[in-house]
């Protein structure tokens, strides 16, 4: 005899849908309004393998959060260049070529989706957030294109909070 499949597993049903268009993120120094893009956080686990004879076993090793991406408006005020700066010189001041304490230039970032009324439905703290890189975007004179900054954000952790 046939297994039929119930009526609950085929009908379809309904849920609201997280929408990438909704979101906030926090970094202190940063105007969230600055924020056009952002990826949410990754972890990826090294192998750690155990021989025995003529077989391997494996099992999972450290973990490790993989860096974040995020696109930010750059207006002339307030400008966005000019707090990305400010962070990068928390951490290295170009002028003096000194570096700073970690202590002064990791943050925790905050990235929140909302729902569809405004309420906060995702919320992630990305742990010791520092400026791995920071690209300040080119100029041209035949452009329309507004101006932007690309950072690539390193972490030492993220914890989803619901």
């Amino acid at each position: 005899m046939a297994n039929l499949i119930s009526a609950d597993e085929i009908m379809f049903d309904a849920f609201e849908p997280k929408m990438k268009a909704r979101y906030i993120m926090y970094i202190e120094g940063i105007p969230s309004m600055l924020l056009k893009k952002a990826a949410r956080p990754k972890i990826s686990f090294e192998d750690v393998v155990l021989d025995h004879i003529n077989v391997k076993r494996k099992i999972k090793g450290k973990g490790d959060w993989g860096d974040i991406d995020i696109e930010l408006y750059d207006p002339i005020v307030p400008s966005g260049a000019q707090a990305v700066m400010e962070w990068v010189r928390l951490s290295h001041e170009s002028v003096t070529g000194r570096n700073g304490y970690a202590d002064f230039y990791k943050k925790d970032v905050k990235i929140n989706m909302l729902g569809p009324v405004g309420d906060i439905v995702e919320e992630w703290t990305l742990k010791g957030t520092y400026i791995k890189s920071a690209d300040f975007g080119d100029i041209d004179w035949t452009s329309n294109d507004v101006a932007g900054i690309t950072l690539t954000l390193r972490y030492d952790y993220a914890i989803l909070e619901f």
